[in-house]
């Protein structure tokens, strides 16, 4: 669908925002930033999910200056908590009862930046999504498939936690870690990516 005009890098491992880029035919590289994921005293959440992204990005961009780098953070939040990656399943189902019944936010922060070029964008997306109200023995049922162990928010909508969600209004891509859209667009002002058809 699209064709890749500047060197780019995925600063993520994640496979799910690999795969959107992968889906769209990008190629591009995926290098993972070691950062401090700490949340600031009295940082907001989209604030939060913006500096993650800014800082992985930057990070990989220093080491290769000449290409452009897509950083991404997505948070789960509840009632403005920050719920981060459960510790343990006594700790998942506790974020898991929080959730029951009631809409929460996902944000994803993305930051695109190339240090030759000498620029650094970034913004948020938020998605709000309902949660259905299940049993604790369904919740436990779940944990123990191991998925919600490195998610935060402790599910995976793009998984087997899918039915746990009732609605959503916004992005789905954006709940799974990627606002694909935004991305589209933050490329193709850059003149990172070109459709495919434009390619000489």
């Amino acid at each position: 669908m699209f064709t890749t005009c500047k060197p780019l890098i995925l600063a993520s491992a994640s496979p799910r925002r690999q795969q959107f880029l992968t889906d769209l035919g990008l190629q591009f590289t995926a290098l993972a930033a070691d950062i401090d994921e700490t949340p600031l005293d009295g940082e907001k959440p989209d604030a939060f999910a913006r500096r993650m992204a800014e800082e992985k990005a930057v990070v990989i961009a220093k080491l290769h200056p000449e290409s452009w780098v897509i950083g991404a953070d997505t948070v789960v939040t509840l009632e403005g908590r920050i719920l981060g990656k459960p510790d343990d399943a006594t700790h998942a189902l506790e974020i898991l009862r929080n959730l029951q019944g009631k809409k929460h936010q996902v944000i994803t922060g993305v930051a695109l930046c190339c240090a030759r070029e000498n620029c650094l964008e970034s913004l948020s997306r938020t998605t709000e999504v309902k949660f259905a109200d299940f049993s604790d023995a369904i919740l436990s049922a779940y944990i123990a498939t191991g998925e919600p162990m490195d998610k935060a928010g402790a599910y995976g909508i793009q998984g087997k936690g899918g039915f746990l969600v009732r609605s959503i209004t916004g992005s789905c891509s954006n709940v799974i870690g990627l606002p694909v859209s935004t991305c589209i667009s933050l490329f193709l002002h850059h003149n990172v990516i070109a459709p495919l058809q434009e390619r000489k």
